[in-house]
């Protein structure tokens, strides 16, 4: 059957249809997937070309370039560092994928390894609360304000000195 309402009014009764699977559409896209990727694209074929005891810190760098970072103590090693990020709308980033690449050198600077490592190093921290759990003692407030009186300096009663000193120390 005809709908035989002139003009616009007989497209008044799909507005808010429209409306309604525009705003699913517009709500739907906020939960779409957001990959990255973080640090240094890795080539797989100049990341070969990289031979221990071939190659320099000079050739190395023209080959992969400058390193993301170096080694801050021993070694002088290079790190390259490569990692895939996923997320879902609001979640918290996890990475999917990550390359480190470590080229390591002799003192004269020449390639003696070139090691990769992946997802197997990433440490997984699940923090407790609000507070850092630390080695030690568990101390109230009352035990840190009160928990030092007559344990520093109780060399002896008031009013006796025991050394030379003005206060008897």
């Amino acid at each position: 059957m005809r709908d035989t309402r002139p003009g616009p009014a007989r497209y008044l009764g799909r507005v808010p249809m429209v409306v309604g699977a525009l705003a699913l559409v517009l709500g739907a896209s906020g939960c779409t997937r957001i990959r990255t990727h973080q640090g240094y694209q890795v080539d797989k074929l100049l990341v070969d070309s990289v031979q221990p005891g071939i190659d320099n810190r000079a050739s190395v760098e023209a080959t992969l370039g400058r390193p993301t970072f170096t080694a801050q103590f021993g070694q002088a090693d290079w790190y390259y560092v490569s990692r895939e990020m996923r997320q879902l709308a609001f979640a918290s980033p996890r990475p999917v994928e990550q390359t480190v690449l470590r080229v390591r050198f002799d003192p004269a600077g020449n390639v003696v390894a070139v090691d990769r490592t992946g997802l197997d190093q990433i440490a997984r921290i699940s923090p407790s609360g609000d507070k850092t759990p630390t080695l030690g003692r568990n101390r109230s407030l009352f035990d840190e304000i009160f928990g030092n009186i007559g344990a520093v300096g109780a060399g002896g009663a008031p009013g006796t000195r025991s050394g030379p000193g003005p206060n008897g120390s």
